[in-house]
């Protein structure tokens, strides 16, 4: 298909299919300030998934309220845990806080995102008194949300791409050329060859259809499971797979030695996943086990959170009935003086 031109930095291109797109990183600024496509794309990816999973609350026996606080700490765990694994196999070994926290240099790791929610988010059901199966079942609908959609944001930076291809979707870039240029030393090291000016993987592209399939799988199964802890389950089981032969092809992986660190890891949560799904099935059935969303625990939670609800309403209501009146008494008295 022959050797392409050398791009300009933003300039994205899909050479076999004949498209190319100027695209900078940064969407726009405000005040000086950068807003990057990358973290708008992770913003609408967090909106989204936590709409769907809000929405489905009662189907796991949750007061959705109550999930307020899990969610946040969730969500600040999950930046610092992405950032933190990103620091520590990248360079090997943590500098300062700051480097830890300066987002804004890029690089962050899905894995570290999804330690660190769950870390929080756990800890914070444990204190509210939020049952974690549940709700980590739910949060793992929103996290292929998320990753699908977030990972657009690499698309934009030209990043996370894989090893030469001359498949028809292969796509190049000025940024991915110049990282290719500038990488030979450690493409060599490890052993790979690349061509800066052939066509590489969109590595991006296969994981965010890899998510969004898993989240329609789970989606239409999530009624039908057998126990509490089967969706986080299925997470680990299909994200694991298709994440073990994405990292197979990207050229820009964290090394343990000579291991891909993420391909290891999702092997093991891939067999870690199929084994607690045969597992807890097996158990659940054979204890006669109850979904959570089925006890009268869960009830009674959804029936308290329920008339709270009306409560408030009903106040609100006589409320804003009781300052028309008092509207009302106003103008009438108004309207006597004038008569007079």
């Amino acid at each position: 298909m022959g050797t392409l031109d050398r791009y300009g930095a933003d300039t994205i291109a899909f050479p076999y299919l004949g498209f190319d797109f100027k695209i900078s990183p940064t969407a726009f600024s405000i005040f000086g300030f950068e807003i990057k496509w990358y973290g708008i794309c992770i913003a609408i990816g967090l909106f989204l998934a936590m709409h769907y999973c809000f929405k489905r609350t009662k189907d796991y026996g949750i007061d959705g309220d109550s999930l307020v606080d899990a969610v946040f700490a969730g969500v600040v765990g999950a930046i610092i845990g992405a950032r933190a694994y990103y620091v520590a196999f990248h360079s090997g070994s943590f500098h300062t806080i700051g480097e830890i926290l300066s987002i804004r240099d890029g690089g962050l790791a899905v894995y570290g995102g999804l330690i660190g929610a769950l870390f929080l988010g756990i800890i914070v059901c444990r204190v509210k008194k939020i049952k974690v199966l549940p709700a980590v079942d739910l949060a793992s609908m929103g996290f292929f949300i998320g990753q699908g959609i977030g990972r657009w944001g690499n698309f934009f930076n030209q990043e996370a791409f894989g090893t030469n291809t001359t498949l028809p979707w292969g796509m190049s870039g000025g940024r991915i050329q110049n990282y290719i240029i500038n990488s030979r030393d450690f493409f060599a090291s490890y052993g790979i060859e690349m061509d800066p000016f052939t066509a590489v993987h969109p590595c991006f592209l296969y994981e965010s259809l890899w998510c969004l399939a898993g989240f329609l799988i789970m989606h239409f199964f999530y009624k039908h499971r057998k126990f509490d802890g089967e969706m986080i389950c299925i997470y680990c089981a299909w994200y694991g797979v298709g994440r073990a032969f994405v990292e197979s092809l990207r050229t820009d992986s964290l090394y343990a030695g000579d291991l891909r660190v993420s391909q290891v890891l999702s092997l093991i949560l891939s067999a870690v996943g199929i084994i607690m799904i045969v597992a807890g099935t097996v158990i659940a059935k054979k204890k006669n086990i109850p979904l959570y969303c089925t006890t009268e625990e869960s009830k009674q939670i959804l029936a308290e959170a329920e008339a709270k609800v009306k409560e408030e309403e009903e106040t609100k209501k006589a409320r804003k009935q009781k300052e028309l009146t008092a509207d009302q008494k106003i103008i009438s008295g108004e309207d006597e003086e004038e008569d007079t």
